[in-house]
């Protein structure tokens, strides 16, 4: 089983930027899709965006497209980074980070990842 970790978050005024990390541990993630989902107070967890096993294919959710940015290390890190840019106040919300079971679909719902990480706070401000 693979342990993920996030860690990046925090607070931040609105406009402004953080890069989030998930590093896992325990095993390579190399061969795995990793996703990013964020989840706000009294809402559902939400896809964010996924990255394949070799980078060469990406997506995000229309709500942060232009604005955030995946990519991964796996060479080096064993690590997939969330660069968020041009922060909102609606980007509020705790992120995780989760690697992707085998799926038919879209890989943009929680149904299609299994392991996942214990998530960290981003709060942007007004």
């Amino acid at each position: 089983q693979v342990q993920l970790v996030e860690s990046g978050g925090g607070l931040v005024q609105a406009g402004g930027s953080l890069r989030l990390s998930c590093v896992a541990s325990g095993r390579t993630i190399s061969m795995y899709r990793v996703g990013w989902f964020r989840q706000s107070p009294g809402k559902e967890r939400e896809f964010v965006s996924y990255i394949t096993w070799s980078g060469a294919n990406t997506d995000y959710a229309d709500s942060v497209k232009g604005r955030f940015l995946i990519s991964r290390d796996n060479a080096k890190k064993n690590t997939v980074y969330l660069q968020m840019n041009s922060l909102k106040p609606e980007d509020t919300a705790v992120y995780y980070c989760a690697t992707a079971g085998v799926s038919s679909g879209r890989y943009i719902t929680v149904a299609e990842y299994d392991s996942w990480g214990q998530g960290t706070q981003v709060t942007v401000s007004s």
